[in-house]
């Protein structure tokens, strides 16, 4: 394999996924994720799109350690990815992601102190610091009993950020929130990802939101998932947009695509 770019931070090389034990994978060779092969940028904001399963959490869990491609290699910094670690950190779509016997700032603190990621005398103030950042400092002292939906997500990202990790990954941490909820924690997520520069990679199914919050767009096949095409969204971040507009439309027609027979295809560029 070549040398790794030095503005990469994740590159993947033909990689192949599949679940169950590593001897009865390689019996039984048959793929989620098939071949993949793609690069993240450090800093970036990149999204997975595609059918469902095509392997988008399949991808995000081989991104975070927990599952050793039966093929092919990922690459963090130069390092081929082997286990779970701080340096990248998890917000999935379930709201109960936090312990339900700890307060919403005792979450971030045993956290930090689990990854020995500061001193203990310093976690509570890192903790309130996130807690101010994704505004919700005025509930540090709350159950997550205690919180809506939209608050138990925010306290779970301020758990993540703290942690400074160098990848965030977020398996659709806003589908199970209403649309207004919704559009708020996008807009903040920006306004987060511009304060702290975090390497964000989001698995998302609504393209509005991948174009929104995504400055790199990878769209999937359907299963087993192989990587199409990786879009630059960069400059249609805006809502109402002709950019926007545009881009939305063209991965909307891909994903369409993908999956309509040959004479479909000609049918739906007809209509267009």
């Amino acid at each position: 394999m070549g040398q790794q770019d030095s503005s990469q931070i994740v590159r993947a090389h033909h990689v192949y996924l599949n679940y169950g034990p590593a001897e009865a994978r390689r019996e039984q060779p048959s793929a989620i994720v098939e071949d993949a092969n793609f690069s993240i940028q450090a800093g970036e904001k990149f999204v997975i799109i595609g059918p469902s399963g095509c392997g988008k959490t399949t991808l995000l869990k081989a991104l975070g350690g927990f599952l050793q491609p039966l093929q092919g290699e990922i690459l963090l910094k130069g390092q081929t990815i082997k286990q779970p670690g701080p340096d990248r950190a998890f917000v999935f779509q379930d709201f109960e992601q936090l312990f339900a016997w700890r307060t919403v700032q005792g979450n971030i603190v045993y956290a930090l102190q689990a990854a020995k990621r500061v001193p203990k005398s310093q976690a509570i103030e890192r903790a309130r610091h996130y807690l101010e950042l994704v505004q919700v400092l005025g509930a540090a002292d709350k159950y997550p009993h205690q919180l809506s939906g939209g608050m138990k997500q925010r306290a779970a990202l301020a758990r993540a950020l703290a942690l400074e990790p160098d990848i965030l990954l977020m398996d659709e941490p806003f589908g199970a929130l209403d649309a207004i909820t919704r559009n708020q924690l996008q807009l903040e997520l920006n306004e987060i990802w511009k304060r702290t520069g975090v390497t964000l990679v989001m698995v998302t199914h609504s393209i509005q939101e991948a174009v929104f919050l995504g400055t790199h767009v990878m769209v999937m096949s359907a299963s087993p998932g192989r990587v199409r095409e990786i879009v630059d969204t960069s400059q249609a971040e805006e809502f109402g947009t002709s950019e926007f507009d545009e881009v939305s439309k063209y991965l909307r027609s891909q994903l369409i695509r993908r999956e309509l027979s040959s004479e479909q295809s000609k049918q739906l560029s007809a209509v267009e």
